[in-house]
């Protein structure tokens, strides 16, 4: 097996001195937001989505210190109940995700990635997700893409079964694919013991076939999900069903695929029920996706889908992202535009 040693983190987990004489309550939202402050208004937009539904647990959201200044200085009243200061070294996709285990500020937390829109109350998910100490959104077994290539150079890595060769060199016998855009924890340790072994990893990138997302056009940020998907891998970790037909946590939004009011408080996301006709969804250009999903229209169960709201929808396709941006623009216009008396 590689060895993947290294030094723990210096705090305790679970710790955190801004949450200092803050009643700790059982279950809430976390949101963290750090650069440029388009990312803070994100947060703050798909906060208020989620008190459409759920106006009891708390949200929370950690931020740099330029963020909490931006946030408090705003003429509306924040959706954030609790303002926490992010560390400057975890103010990255992977510091911050290899790292939750210094930001709990509940017992039961949610943590959610800033480009998402609320759709239903999530109070059967809370219910759901209480036995898990720690688990986040995925696929039991990810497939040649996770971590590798993105073009036709995934070629090379299945000819040289390069995906087995990492299995095997770190003793595993399979490799789960998590979405990060929603992870869930209960239990200070096990979160630190993920966390820690995920930058173990992500250190020993040179033993496996994963590739830097910087390598990505448009990306400038490392990706913390392949790391994560081999540590709870590895430490034999429960993953949430992403795609769970009506009970499916977050989707992703694909205009074709997706039928939405203008204030998206009405969503219903087409969800194929043969995995792999699913898959074809992110598809960039309309005419090859639709091409393809009529041909396997002629499968025995090529056609099989549902119309399903899931509790988030989730705008992780870069191609995708400009529907979620016209969003958050109108409804922050509407925020710092409120009369005084409402506000």
């Amino acid at each position: 097996m590689a060895d993947v040693s290294g030094t723990k983190p210096e705090s305790k987990p679970g710790k955190d001195d801004s949450n200092s004489g803050y009643d700790r309550q059982p279950e809430g939202y976390l949101y963290a937001s750090y650069g440029p402050e388009k990312f803070l208004r994100d947060a703050v937009v798909s906060a208020f989505t989620l008190k459409r539904y759920d106006t009891k647990r708390p949200v929370a959201i950690v931020c740099s210190q330029e963020h909490k200044k931006i946030l408090a200085s705003q003429p509306f009243r924040s959706p954030f109940d609790l303002v926490l200061d992010l560390n400057e070294k975890h103010q990255s996709i992977v510091g911050f995700k290899h790292n939750i285990h210094h930001y709990m500020p509940f017992e039961r937390n949610l943590y959610l990635d800033s480009d998402m829109i609320w759709c239903r109350n999530p109070e059967r998910l809370w219910l759901a997700l209480r036995p898990y100490a720690y688990t986040i959104t995925g696929q039991e077994s990810a497939d040649v893409f996770f971590g590798s290539h993105k073009n036709v150079r995934i070629l090379m890595d299945i000819l040289l079964r390069r995906r087995q060769r990492t299995l095997r060199r770190f003793g595993l016998s399979s490799l789960a694919r998590v979405q990060t855009g929603v992870m869930y924890a209960a239990d200070p340790e096990i979160t630190h013991k993920v966390g820690n072994l995920a930058a173990r990893l992500l250190n020993s990138k040179e033993q496996t076939h994963f590739v830097s997302r910087k390598r990505e056009k448009g990306r400038n940020l490392e990706s913390c999900e392949w790391s994560l998907g081999m540590a709870v891998t590895m430490l034999d970790l429960h993953v949430y069903p992403w795609f769970n037909a009506q009970e499916s946590i977050q989707l992703d939004y694909i205009r074709p695929l997706t039928k939405a009011n203008s204030d998206f408080s009405e969503v219903s996301c087409k969800y194929h029920c043969n995995p792999f006709v699913h898959s074809l969804r992110g598809i960039k250009s309309n005419i090859p996706r639709k091409l393809l999903f009529s041909l396997f229209r002629l499968l025995p169960r090529g056609n099989d889908h549902l119309w399903v709201t899931p509790y988030i929808l989730h705008f992780g396709w870069k191609h995708q992202k400009q529907w979620f941006d016209q969003f958050v623009n109108k409804e922050w216009d509407k925020l710092v535009n409120i009369p005084e008396s409402e506000s």
